[in-house]
């Protein structure tokens, strides 16, 4: 069962959707104008949609036809951009400076609303879908601050399911895997006090700039030589901050970066060991350091029963061969985790295209092409898992 042809005669009219989003941008708990823009399209299509969830948050309920299943779903999908610059020359180019769309959600939001369109027209299914249209995925959590505010309670969901674009994936491929799909994502930051001076009278100081060069230099270690080797984890220091003058030594650096793992152990062994080699060196020369973990994205985990079911719909839409029930696990971080935490749910990537500006770039646009194989995926889905009887 290929790709639904009535979604496809609206693929137009989403392009809009998807390119007015796109020139839009807004930033986490920020979403107000993508927020009123979902809100209408839903409320056209007969949706009920229920506001205020962490801030710009909200949810579409449908019920099928029957309306006789007690049985209930979750689709999500994410609406925030990212405090990037764009670079491009595209008509739907960002009109709002130093904010773009550059991982997709605009193409995310759009698939569902496609869905959902065609959902409400059909209503091909028994039991309730909520579609959920999550504020903050880059930066706050906006799915954990969702569940705070009583997401699952007040709209349950038996299931909740995401879909991610990807490049580097032929374009239209979808993949996934049962148990971890994406990793535990932190933030490490590194603070550290010295003692500041004249740069041509550098032995009368504590260099701050010269240690957190060495701690940079000493977490290079840390995966190869302390974490077992058929574990994975990733530490990248990002950002080195110190200084104002060429002549002057600073009395304090900062350092920030990322942690990344798929289990829990080994995320705690990274914290711990980045702790013991930032204090060791510091102190070793004479100075002091702050280090902290502001909190992290547990990893995102496919359910097997859900994984199978989104692999079983995958393959109904596209071609067998276009299907990897297999992939490997990303390091990136996700907050659909704190969903499949409280939910057994799934998450898929779909190809952007194999030559497509990698994610969290100025140059990135998700591909138009690809929208109504997600929302057919997400249709599919539905009917897949609220059958009627």
């Amino acid at each position: 069962m290929p790709v639904i042809n009535r979604i496809s005669e609206f693929h137009d009219e989403a392009i809009t959707w998807r390119q007015k989003i796109h020139s839009e941008p807004e930033t986490a708990f920020e979403e107000e104008k993508t927020s009123a823009f979902v809100a209408s399209q839903l409320e056209s299509f007969g949706i009920e949609v229920h506001h205020g969830l962490a801030k710009t948050g909200l949810v579409g309920i449908l019920r099928g036809v029957q309306n006789g299943s007690e049985k209930t779903i979750g689709l999500r999908a994410d609406m925030d951009a990212l405090p990037i610059e764009e670079i491009g020359e595209h008509a739907h180019k960002s009109q709002n400076r130093g904010k773009m769309h550059a991982c997709g959600h605009d193409g995310h939001t759009t698939m569902l609303l496609t869905a959902a369109r065609y959902l409400a027209e059909t209503r091909n299914f028994d039991g309730t879908v909520h579609f959920i249209f999550q504020p903050a995925e880059e930066q706050g959590g906006g799915a954990n601050v969702m569940i705070e505010e009583g997401l699952f309670e007040r709209f349950p969901c038996d299931q909740v399911f995401g879909i991610h674009n990807l490049p580097g994936i032929e374009a239209g491929h979808i993949s996934t895997r049962i148990g971890p799909i994406m990793a535990i994502s932190d933030t490490v930051q590194i603070e550290i006090d010295g003692k500041g001076g004249h740069g041509a009278m550098p032995h009368e100081t504590v260099d701050p700039v010269v240690i957190g060069s060495l701690i940079v230099t000493g977490l290079q270690t840390l995966v190869s030589r302390s974490i077992d080797p058929v574990k994975t984890a990733v530490v990248t220091i990002t950002q080195f901050h110190a200084g104002e003058t060429n002549n002057a030594i600073p009395n304090t650096a900062f350092l920030e970066g990322t942690i990344r793992a798929y289990e829990e152990e080994v995320y705690q062994k990274l914290q711990d060991d980045i702790t013991q080699i930032a204090t060791s060196l510091a102190e070793a020369h004479g100075a002091s350091v702050k280090v902290s973990f502001p909190g992290s994205y547990p990893a995102t985990v496919n359910a097997e029963n859900e994984a199978l079911l989104a692999i079983e719909v995958a393959k109904e839409v596209i071609p067998v061969t276009s299907v990897d029930d297999n992939c490997n696990p990303l390091m990136g971080g996700e907050d659909f985790s704190y969903m499949t935490q409280k939910r057994p749910g799934a998450f898929v990537f779909l190809g952007n295209g194999v030559d497509s500006p990698n994610l969290h770039t100025e140059t990135y646009d998700f591909n138009d092409d690809i929208i109504p194989i997600g929302a057919s995926f997400w249709a599919r889905l539905v009917e897949k898992a609220l059958p009627i009887r």
